[in-house]
Formats: structure tokens, sequence, C-alpha cells
């Protein structure tokens, strides 16, 4: 296992016990961890049937023919694989470092409980570059993963995330994970939300958020800068100011959760300053997002 920061030794054991839950179809014909309804040809034995004509005669339970002078199929329980995707916003608004750091280690986890269970992972950042998307499976990949989230660039990409969010995204994912600060307009959340049901059943977004952001202490007369677009603003900070801060974070935030809800998109706020280890281990449970 890896020893970087970003996977710390305390919380790495508690990981291995945890597994992504979810009610959407499993998509896949490899064998993963994850018990379908139907039957295949895992080693989970299930029951016998009598045997049909055209059945596998290998399956054949020649024991039980013995006993009863009949033909009995034996039956096991298929097991499918879990396909996620975690996509990244490496826009320059989630430069801020607490949070970075915070959405790294949160697509180091998420992708840590998919390789564990032998599912299939898939990861991109929305950049500029556009590099190739990382897809393995299995736990021998849990170093490669690591690495690759390790080796991230600090975000400098100004265009809209939400804009070039669909040009990153597989379309087979049973889950996928948006890891973003929400930030940009909810007409163009309204867009991409309506378009992300077509590349996956079970959709999440983890919005994150600082402390700063949700009550900023700024006092006196500042010049605040737009991260992306350079845009200055001098301002004073009364409270009046701040009362109508307070007005357009709530606005905009209900707003997104009306159109989440609308689209069928699961949203989820985490504060990078509650750390990473209270939002694995008690938010992402009591959502039941893990189990």
């Amino acid at each position: 296992m890896s020893t970087d920061p970003l996977v710390p030794k305390e919380w790495i054991g508690k990981l291995s016990r945890l597994s992504i839950s979810t009610k959407s179809k499993l998509r896949g014909l490899h064998k993963g961890s994850h018990r379908s309804q139907r039957f295949g040809a895992s080693l989970d034995f299930s029951d016998f049937r009598e045997y049909s004509p055209g059945d596998d005669v290998r399956q054949i339970d020649w024991n039980v023919y013995a006993r009863t002078d009949k033909y009995f199929i034996k039956r096991f329980l298929d097991e499918q694989e879990m396909r996620v995707h975690i996509l990244l916003d490496s826009t320059k608004s989630m430069g801020e470092k607490l949070k970075w750091t915070f959405s790294k280690q949160l697509a180091v986890s998420l992708g840590i409980l998919v390789l564990q269970r032998d599912d299939r992972l898939s990861f991109s950042a929305v950049t500029n570059e556009k590099p190739p998307p990382f897809r393995r499976k299995g736990a021998t990949y849990l170093k490669a993963f690591t690495q690759t989230i390790s080796d991230l660039k600090e975000p400098i990409m100004t265009q809209s995330f939400s804009n070039n969010a669909i040009s990153f995204l597989p379309k087979d994912s049973t889950v996928l994970f948006i890891i973003t600060d929400c930030l940009e307009s909810l007409e163009s959340w309204e867009k991409l939300l309506q378009k992300l049901p077509r590349f996956a059943g079970d959709i999440r977004i983890l919005q994150v958020i600082t402390t700063e952001e949700l009550a900023p202490s700024y006092t006196g007369d500042v010049q605040l800068q737009d991260v992306e677009t350079s845009h200055l603003l001098n301002v004073s900070m009364s409270s009046k100011v701040i009362e109508t801060y307070e007005h357009e974070r709530k606005y905009h935030q209900q707003g997104l959760e009306l159109l989440c809800s609308k689209f069928g998109v699961r949203l989820l706020q985490v504060n990078a300053n509650d750390g990473i280890s209270h939002v694995l281990f008690h938010q992402l449970l009591r959502a039941n997002w893990v189990q």
C-alpha cells in the first residue's frame, strides 16, 4: 500500500471494511463481488433444478442422479462487477489548498473502495489537457491509482467545468461520483444534470466546500479576485454585504438541490474543514453511500 500522505495509515484498515452501496443495476459481464439476482457461474452454490434440454451437462450433479435416478442441475449465484467512475473538477475554484487536498483524498478513498472489491474503476479529471482516463480493476492497482491522484497538477482550468464534464465521462458506469464545489451558475448545472442519466444509473455529487466559503472572515476594505476570470472587485465588508452574500449562497444551494432532485441526482455537501475521516466514516455512512 502506498505511503502517500493522501492515504493516512490510521484509516486504510477501516476502508477495507467498507464498500459502495447502490441499488442501480450492475453492469458488465465480468465477475466482481456484488451478487446479482440472476444465476450464473460463480462458486457460490444456490440450489438444484431439474435438467432441461440445452442445459450445460457439466452442471449435472451425478451424486443426486445416483440417489434419485433423475438429472438435476447445480445452480450458482452470479456475481457481477460494479463499474464506478470518479470525475474530479479541476477548475481554478478548486485550487484552494485545503479544498484541493481534501478533494484528492476523497477521490483516492472512493477508488480504494472500488478496487479492493474487485470492481472496475475509471477516473478522470476535467482539465485543459484531457489526459487518458485511469481504467483498472482489482486491488493490485491501488498503489497505481493513489499515485495517479498524487501526481495531479494544481487546478488551473479557467473553462467551465459543467460545460466540459460530459466529454470526460464513460457511457457504462453503474455509479458516477462527481467531486466539485458546484460554484458555477444554476443554468449551466441544469444543462449538465439533464444529460448525466445517460451515463450512469446512480449519479452522486460530492459538493466540496470550506468553512471560509460558508462564513467569510474578511473585514474592512478588501479587494476580491475571481480566481477563474481574474476579475477584481473592491468591497467594504459590512454586515449588509455579508447578509447579501449569505442570501445569494443559500439561493444557489437551494436551487442546486432542487435541480438534483429533478434529475434524480444525489447531492451531498461535505466540508473540507471537517477532515476526510469524518466524511468517510460518518457522512457517507449516514447517507448510505457506503456500507
